[in-house]
């Protein structure tokens, strides 16, 4: 194990050895208690004061937050980050996914670069401030169920804690900062026909048939999305529409009584989930009444947000000026318009490349490591000293 730093490798050990996947199969899905547990006790052991909060779960498996605060009084900063991972095959990697390999330059395990590494980063960057008089308060935030449902920042903003003055959300961007990324929105479209013996056409309504007319309108309503947003920020500037599931009928010769369709929708900041959802729907069901056929549209979550920077973005300076690297915007999404909601101004900026992210093998370069602790340093030093 690398030398320089045997407590921050040997804290990414043990966190990475903790299961905590969170999915919206229930199958699959975990608790991220023994997680939170974990890095409470390392926070305190800092000096920080904890809270771990529960929060909802689809699964009922428990699920919480952890809040540690160091320091006293209103601003400050919030460094965040979720405490799951996605699911694996574990069958696919060349390591063990729950320890951490160090080989090569890079640091290998699940959640290494997205995001438990985060943490034991800044358990290192915190040790610089450590006995220190603070003027505005250094809190850590840790959630649940980013991965999949986001309870864990919808929690955040529920509950109205914590507040800062500015929070860091440090997902894996190079160490670039990001200044927008786009929302997502899942949406389930389900329609219900009539089955009946495929040699008479009249003897049911095909809702695959229908299905057709639907995905010809989604193909038209997503060339007028394309149309009427854009956002030269993004390498794709324009909210994208994809097709992504379809499953029906039963049996070739039966009239296909039943269709669904699975569709993801990126947005951009210019665009409103609720409203994206209504639009979508009032293409939909004119399709379903001139059919004959019943149609329900349903999220398959809540959607999360698209996030844009604050206006001259004071945290944004900072950081562009501390990397010389000018705000970037990416495809992926965060927990950032979440903690923006509870007037903080955000940025999303952390070690490892999203490149990196859902895959077998996920790890971070060890040539992260070193130059985001002195980044969070940094940051920590003009924030809350």
């Amino acid at each position: 194990m690398h030398k320089a730093f045997p407590e921050l490798f040997a804290n990414l050990d043990n966190i990475v050895s903790l299961p905590s996947v969170s999915s919206a199969n229930t199958a699959l899905d975990m608790s991220n208690g023994p997680v939170i547990d974990y890095l409470a006790t390392c926070f305190e052991d800092l000096g920080f004061q904890c809270e771990v909060m529960s929060c909802a779960s689809h699964s009922g498996k428990p699920k919480a937050n952890l809040v540690a605060t160091l320091g006293t009084g209103p601003g400050g900063l919030v460094l965040a980050g979720h405490t799951d991972t996605v699911p694996i095959d574990a069958e696919l990697w060349s390591v063990n996914p729950f320890r951490l390999t160090e080989k090569d330059g890079r640091l290998y395990g699940l959640g290494t670069t997205d995001m438990k590494g985060f943490f034991p980063l800044v358990m290192e960057a915190v040790k610089s401030v450590k006995g220190q008089n603070l003027r505005e308060p250094l809190i850590i935030l840790a959630t649940a169920d980013e991965e999949s449902s986001m309870e864990g920042a919808r929690s955040v903003v529920q509950q109205g804690y914590p507040k800062a003055r500015r929070a860091i959300i440090g997902e894996p961007t190079g160490l670039l900062p990001v200044r927008a990324h786009k929302g997502i929105m899942m949406e389930s479209i389900r329609l219900l026909g009539q089955s009946g013996h495929s040699s008479d056409p009249a003897l049911g309504r095909n809702a695959l048939d229908v299905m057709h007319h639907v995905i010809a309108e989604l193909m038209v309503f997503r060339q007028e999305l394309r149309e009427k947003y854009s956002n030269p920020l993004f390498r794709i500037s324009y909210p994208t529409l994809n097709l992504g599931c379809i499953h029906g009928g039963d049996n070739p010769n039966r009239i296909c009584g039943h269709c669904n369709l699975d569709i993801d929708i990126r947005i951009t900041p210019e665009m409103n989930i609720d409203e994206t959802r209504e639009m979508l729907r009032n293409r939909i069901y004119p399709i379903a009444e001139k059919y004959g056929v019943q149609a329900e549209v349903a999220p398959l979550f809540a959607g999360a947000p698209a996030f844009m920077a604050a206006t001259n973005s004071p945290l944004l300076t900072m950081l562009e000026k501390l990397t010389g690297q000018q705000g970037i915007a990416v495809g992926f999404g965060t927990e950032g318009p979440f903690l923006q909601e509870l007037g903080m101004d955000t940025i999303i900026f952390g070690p490892g490349n999203i490149d990196q992210a859902h895959q077998p093998d996920e790890y971070m370069s060890l040539d992260m490591v070193q130059p985001c602790i002195d980044y969070l340093q940094k940051i920590i030093k003009m924030s809350c000293l």
